[in-house]
This record gives C-alpha cells, structure tokens and sequence, in this order.
C-alpha cells in the first residue's frame, strides 16, 4: 500500500517495526510519499492528517514494482499511480481523504476509478466493494476526527496511547467522569472500532491484490 499526504513536507524518520516499507520523503510541492505494508499504520496516517484538516490523503492499493528502489520517490508500480490518483480526488473529497485501487473488468466507481484500467485483480467484485466500503469509512472516520473537540482529542490522543480513563484525567486535570463524557461526545470509541474494521478490510483487499500476483 502506499500512502500520500499533501502538504506534509517533513516526516520524522520510522521506527522498526512500524509496518513502514520505505520512510515518508518529499516527492515535488507539498507532497510527500511512503510505503505501507501495515493497515492499521495507513489508517493511522489517514486519520493523523484529518485532525489537522490541513492535509489531503491519497491511499493507493495495489503492486508496487520490485525490488523497491531505497529512495521512495524513486519506487514505481500501479500502487504510486493509484495513490496519485487518489490523493487529486482527496482535495475534494469528505474528509479531504481518498482510496484507489485495482478493480475487476468494468469498475467505474470514484474509488477504484484505477489509474490503468487494464489492471483487474482477483476476486474483483469482491475488490470493488471492498475499495467503496474502505473509502466511504475513512471518510466517514476523518470527518469525525477534524470536528471532534480540542478537548475530546486530547482524551483520545492519551487513550490511543495506552492511559486508562483514570490516568487521562489526572494528566488533563479533570475527572475521570469528564474524560468519559468527552469521549462519548467525540464518538471515540465507536471511531476506534470502525478504524479497526477498516484495517481488516484493508489487509483483506491487498491479500486479494497479492494473490494476482507481485506486492501489494
């Protein structure tokens, strides 16, 4: 999978073991472009940039050509296509984020509108599906994160780190009934298990890219 995020310029280095195939790196303008093998980190990513609601996220599914260059802005394959393509429609999108991806004979919707079309992958109307119900959940999601509160995020930022409710709320200051209630508002924990479902749709359809062949 790669990912692109306009109007990042800078991305700290990876740590091992993240799932991140080849770091973030500037490929031209405001544009930066990395190589995810793990759902749940492009979900990640996804949503990271909606909280800013500065950034647009291009999601590409699909092979990449091997073996991968070192430079990622040297790497080539349907995947950077797809995420280039995604990532012009993101402008404009909900949640100003966008997936695109390989698609059976035929397909004609935004989210697999693929950038060649001569490329089908297994189980394509499977594929197709899933592609519509991945971007119409990331964008449901990233809506979510940009209109949740200051107060809410900062609940939800130390929950996803691990703090339990009561450790939260001795961080922030308040109750633990506060921390409760701003999670509530913010649909935190609802947000959280439709971000899980979506990275096992993610991992379902880069297995079905897989199994056509090359890396996804």
């Amino acid at each position: 999978m790669t990912a692109l995020i306009e109007g990042l310029v800078e991305q700290e280095a990876d740590e091992p073991g993240r799932g991140i195939v080849r770091p973030f790196q500037r490929t031209a303008g405001d544009e930066v472009q990395g190589v995810v093998e793990r759902a749940e980190i492009v979900v990640g990513i996804a949503l990271s940039a909606a909280r800013s609601g500065h950034w647009s996220v291009g999601i590409g599914v699909g092979q990449v050509r091997q073996p991968l260059p070192t430079e990622t802005r040297a790497g080539a394959g349907p995947a950077f296509e797809y995420a280039r393509s995604a990532v012009e429609r993101a402008k404009h999108s909900p949640g100003r984020v966008a997936v695109a991806g390989p698609v059976a004979k035929g397909g004609s919707t935004d989210a697999t509108d693929s950038a060649d079309s001569s490329t089908a992958v297994g189980g394509g109307d499977e594929a197709t599906e899933l592609l519509e119900a991945i971007e119409a959940s990331l964008q449901l999601l990233a809506e979510l994160e940009h209109r949740r509160s200051d107060e809410g995020q900062d609940a939800g930022r130390l929950m996803d780190a691990g703090k339990t409710q009561r450790e939260a709320a001795r961080e922030l200051g308040v109750t633990q009934q506060a921390v409760s209630s701003r999670l509530r508002a913010g649909l935190w924990g609802e947000s959280r298990r439709l971000a899980s479902v979506v990275s096992g749709m993610l991992e379902r359809v880069d297995r079905l890219v897989d199994d056509g062949g090359g890396q996804g």
